[in-house]
């Protein structure tokens, strides 16, 4: 990755720092984001209908990872959820999608 932001930032600090949260989950959503971003690199999105296919597709990632939160005894619940959508809508403006739409960033999402 070359984005100066995306390199400094600090995903899904929200999650780590609540023990209700297992860390080794935490960095799985981690991942997600940061492919994410390699993903709007190496594909630059054309224009916003673009960024939600490749936000939807990660977003539906973080669905299949709701299964292992809840067989860890978590759950994607309302702190992980403004978290994570805080975190789509850092990505879509570290890459200069400034007008994008938070809920539809995450509008495939399931919890």
């Amino acid at each position: 990755m070359t984005n100066q932001k995306v390199l400094e930032h600090e995903f899904l600090t929200g999650m780590y720092n609540d023990g209700y949260f297992p860390d080794h989950l935490v960095d799985k959503g981690e991942a997600i984001l940061l492919s994410l971003c390699e993903r709007i690199e190496v594909g630059r999105p054309a224009d916003l209908a673009a960024l939600y296919t490749l936000t939807h597709a990660a977003t539906e990632q973080f669905n299949a990872l709701q299964t292992e939160f809840e067989a860890a005894g978590s759950e994607i619940e309302t702190v992980a959820r403004d978290v994570i959508g805080e975190e789509f809508w850092f990505v879509a403006t570290a890459y200069d999608f400034d007008g994008a739409d938070i809920e539809e960033l995450i509008a495939t999402r399931d919890w």
